[in-house]
């Protein structure tokens, strides 16, 4: 991994982490995730599993830090290296279609569900839930995955064409 993909992935982390910071939490503390809009996106533009890893824990840690769930530190950091190769997985076996806005519309809103149950099963264990798991599912996550697939569907291929101009990412992404 080059410095110039690890300086575009910090910046995809910090965007994620200012989004995460200004988004109120409304549902018991509990707020969508835009930093996994970042993180789906660092994942789709630098595929490989370095790049995976690296942006699962800086994710899990800048959400941790900027958490506005009741002691929802762990379980950010447990949900997003999980989430990160979930979703690099299916990227893996999805890239081949060649309808680019699609698969990145499915695979963000797959992404996003995957995180969300595995963000508030880990926190029923370790912490408990401030209310019904359904509630929280249905008031955050479902929307959360409405609002990552809409960003994604704009930001992606925006930054795909930035990426390819400044020979940032390799024009076979």
């Amino acid at each position: 991994m080059n410095s110039k993909n690890v300086v575009a992935l910090a910046l995809l982390v910090g965007m994620g982490a200012v989004l995460h910071t200004v988004v109120p939490g409304f549902v018991f503390g509990m707020k969508p995730d835009m930093m996994l809009t970042m993180m789906f996106l660092g994942i789709l533009l630098f595929p490989d599993v370095r790049s995976v890893l690296l942006l699962g824990i800086a994710t899990g840690v800048i959400s941790a830090l900027t958490t506005s769930f009741p002691l929802g530190q762990i379980p950010n950091m447990i949900d997003k290296p999980i989430t990160a190769f979930l979703f690099f997985g299916i990227y893996l076996i999805i890239k081949k279609f060649n309808k680019p806005t699609l698969s990145v519309a499915i695979l963000t809103a797959a992404g996003t569900l995957i995180s969300g149950v595995i963000f508030l099963t880990a926190a029923y264990l370790l912490v408990g839930l401030p209310g019904a798991f359904a509630i929280l599912f249905t008031g955050t996550v479902l929307p959360a995955m409405a609002i990552n697939t809409v960003l994604m569907v704009i930001l992606y291929p925006v930054a795909q064409t930035i990426g390819k101009r400044t020979k940032l990412i390799p024009a076979s992404n």
